[in-house]
């Protein structure tokens, strides 16, 4: 057998190996048309090239793809290199530091060995796809790691972070997950001396470090729901509770989540929650939905929705 076609069955049986976690030598031999001894030749052929491929001896054993002390190329179908490379063409204009870097990085390697094919296919969503980029806030890359190993790890953290009286204080905490809106990243966790949930965003953390201390994971709320929770009503002066006309997915696709919180159906009403510190803007940001609506709370909203009508009547020329 010549080595080109050699070279093909390996790379054939890596992309085997990863595309499903364990494999029998049988079963392999067969996907290949060879023997049992050539797969064990072709795997010991992947390892000499950094893959760790583990073998599990006896009945039911097999091989497996596992992870290794370095990243080794990866094989992609078509479909898996298009998504890929549109992805890092988003994550180049993210809110990682340092992220949009290593991004045009590793979208330059792949472009550089992507079928022309592809690679127009590719360059069609480019051209058809523009990005708003908001202000969103950049976060170091290294703080995302340790927050995430120590949520995996389940040990406790150390950082300061500013009170609501502009002081900053050291803060302990048991973090549980990391939620992202988009523009702002957030870490939902237990808060020691408080001994109460809390949210905390990442760009107002300081000095962060793990501790030794490690923690039995206690129940918690979902942290999606209570970041939305914490960041749209947290934050504001005014809470605005309102009942608008409309089906929840309808106006959860008008409201952002780090906007608003929609609850219930009923009727075909919903009820939206939404902070702000102006009453005003509150009133306006309800009436451009287009729906209709009632106030429930607080009252000072009805106020300012009537103080925008006469102002719209008299824009309108019919006060």
């Amino acid at each position: 057998m010549t080595v080109e076609a050699t070279t093909e069955r390996v790379l054939r049986l890596l992309a085997l190996l990863q595309r499903q976690p364990s494999w029998t030598a049988a079963e392999l031999a067969v996907e290949l048309g060879v023997t049992d001894r050539s797969v064990r030749r072709d795997v010991e052929r992947l390892r000499a090239l950094g893959y760790p491929v583990h073998a599990t001896p006896g009945v039911g054993g097999g091989y497996q793809l596992g992870a290794g002390t370095r990243l080794p190329p990866l094989l992609l179908d078509d479909e898996e290199a298009i998504a890929t490379a549109v992805s890092l063409r988003l994550a180049s204009g993210g809110t990682v530091a340092g992220a949009g870097e290593s991004a045009l990085r590793a979208l330059a390697k792949l472009d550089q060995v992507m079928p022309s094919r592809l690679r127009a296919e590719v360059r069609a969503v480019y051209g058809a796809t523009d990005t708003l980029v908001g202000p969103g806030v950049e976060i170091d890359a290294e703080l995302l790691v340790t927050l995430a190993r120590a949520c995996r790890d389940a040990v406790r953290v150390r950082f300061r972070y500013p009170g609501r009286d502009g002081g900053e204080g050291e803060r302990t905490v048991e973090p549980v997950r990391m939620v992202t809106t988009g523009r702002r990243w957030y870490l939902m966790a237990w808060d020691v001396d408080r001994e109460n949930w809390r949210t905390f965003r990442l760009d107002r953390m300081r000095e962060v470090e793990t501790t030794t201390w490690r923690f039995r994971p206690r129940e918690h709320p979902d942290p999606v729901a209570y970041v939305q929770r914490s960041v749209t009503e947290a934050p504001y002066r005014y809470l605005a509770r309102v009942r608008v006309h409309a089906p929840p997915d309808r106006v959860r696709q008008l409201v952002p989540p780090q906007v608003g919180r929609v609850e219930g159906d009923r009727d075909g009403w919903c009820v939206l929650v939404v902070g702000g510190d102006d009453l005003h803007w509150l009133a306006a940001h309800v009436a451009r939905l287009g729906f209709e609506a009632e106030v429930l709370e607080p009252p000072e909203l009805r106020e300012a929705a009537a103080v925008l009508a006469r102002r719209l009547a008299a824009i309108a020329g019919t006060a």
